[in-house]
């Protein structure tokens, strides 16, 4: 992902096949239950037939982005009508249903909550690394975190054809329900003096990353049960993203072990 000076973030590996183009495609594609990343709507459009689709994606809670239609026009030179369907290439999971299912075969659930990381080629990595730990899913916002098309999951060598992502609406609420099913919420963070070595991860536990530009949000840090550091020996004071999930993955994997 490429973040303009405008806000925008323009996925550079997204290809024409990762989208769907025009109102009624869109709205077809919905009621067939396609899993969609987000919905781009040209600003000004305002009819009738875009008030249907803007509702049914509210029912279906798929993400809308109001944009420019110079934006619409970079992805595509077909004609879009002023919608554009940005499509995943897996099936989202329910992070309920994947609690119960670790807490039902008698194992102690381990979550990934990755706050607003952008870049797929760090969100490829991350989720390869956490696949082959047996990182019992990955959980990501709705707005403002990679898209997970094609590319994403040639980044994770195929890993997130296997390894279940939960897209939530709102991560600090994600976060809230995950300690009231029995984790514990704990941020790694360079913002600490607690080294990650004398944490405890036998118990249930949701790790959190965040993106490298902006660290964790400030409400999720705010709720936290433990803050974490790596410890760092050198001179440059903090690992690329999906190195620190790499190292973190694996002390949890070693004390389980």
């Amino acid at each position: 992902m490429e973040k303009r000076k405008d806000g925008f973030l323009i996925d550079k590996g997204a290809h024409e096949k990762d989208f769907i183009f025009g109102t009624r495609a869109v709205m077809e594609a919905i009621h067939a239950s396609k899993e969609i990343d987000k919905v781009l709507v040209q600003k000004e459009l305002n009819n009738d037939l875009i008030k249907e689709l803007l509702q049914l994606c509210k029912s279906s809670n798929i993400p809308v982005v109001r944009v420019p239609d110079a934006k619409l026009n970079r992805i595509t030179r077909k004609n879009h009508q002023g919608v554009i369907a940005q499509m995943s290439a897996i099936e989202y999971a329910s992070l309920d249903n994947v609690i119960d299912n670790c807490y039902a075969i008698g194992k102690a659930p381990f979550i990934l909550v990755l706050d607003h990381i952008t870049d797929v080629r760090n969100f490829g990595a991350i989720a390869r690394t956490a696949e082959c730990a047996g990182v019992d899913a990955i959980v990501i916002p709705e707005r403002g975190s990679a898209q997970i098309n094609s590319d994403a999951v040639k980044t994770s060598a195929g890993a997130l054809n296997f390894l279940p992502v939960a897209r939530v609406k709102n991560l600090f609420y994600a976060c809230r329900d995950l300690q009231k099913m029995g984790l514990s919420l704990i941020a790694v963070t360079e913002k600490t003096e607690n080294q990650m070595y004398e944490a405890d991860f036998s118990a249930p536990v949701a790790l959190v990353l965040g993106s490298e530009e902006d660290g964790i949000s400030q409400e999720i840090m705010g709720i936290a049960d433990q803050k974490i550091k790596i410890p760092m020996a050198g001179k440059i004071e903090s690992l690329n993203v999906s190195v620190s999930a790499g190292v973190a993955i694996y002390e949890v994997i070693r004390q389980r072990k």
